[in-house]
């Protein structure tokens, strides 16, 4: 899948991305609830959106995440629910292996190691983080319109990927396994 380059007009990533963050900074501070850790996930957007600059763009599933893994009766996983599919950073795909991390996180390690062929760069996950933090950030206004129920899970997530990443100051996650995963 991203194997397919976005259509040579798209908008250079750094420019697209950096006002999608702008924006979800903008709705977290205006929703009403306030999350222990946001300004730790602001700190280190702003000071990793250098990152952003001269991403490779191709076409991107929007919302891969083991809620829209199914396996058949034969043992094939399939990928469903491409409603939010769009051109982006390819690596910006990994913004919610969170939840494969929550469930998994020999799961999680693996999607990486499957992806990446081996060990991801340190560069990855710098982006990682920074792809964590901006979705992070907005998806306490997203679950607000689905109930106080939505919200303490976004909250638990919140607590959890802080930890994950000692409050945004070590980019590799906690639940990550380098090395080989039989």
């Amino acid at each position: 899948m991203h194997d397919i380059p976005a259509p040579a007009k798209q908008e250079d990533w750094d420019i697209r991305f950096n006002r999608k963050i702008d924006l979800k900074i903008k709705e977290y501070k205006n929703c009403g609830v306030q999350m222990k850790g946001a300004d730790a996930f602001m700190d280190y957007i702003e000071s990793h959106r250098h990152l952003l600059e001269n991403r490779p763009q191709t076409f991107q599933h929007g919302d891969y995440h083991t809620g829209n893994m199914v396996i058949s009766s034969e043992g094939k996983l399939s990928i469903i629910d491409f409603n939010r599919n769009d051109y982006g950073d390819p690596w910006e795909e990994f913004n919610r292996i969170v939840w494969s991390a929550e469930a998994s996180p020999i799961f999680a390690t693996g999607q990486l190691h499957g992806y990446f062929n081996g060990e991801p760069s340190d560069t990855f996950f710098q982006m990682l983080a920074l792809y964590i933090s901006s979705n992070t950030l907005s998806s306490i206004p997203w679950a607000i319109p689905f109930g106080e129920k939505q919200v303490h899970i976004m909250q638990r997530q919140v607590e959890d990927v802080l930890h994950w990443f000692d409050a945004m100051n070590n980019p590799i996650p906690t639940w990550y396994q380098p090395g080989e995963i039989d």
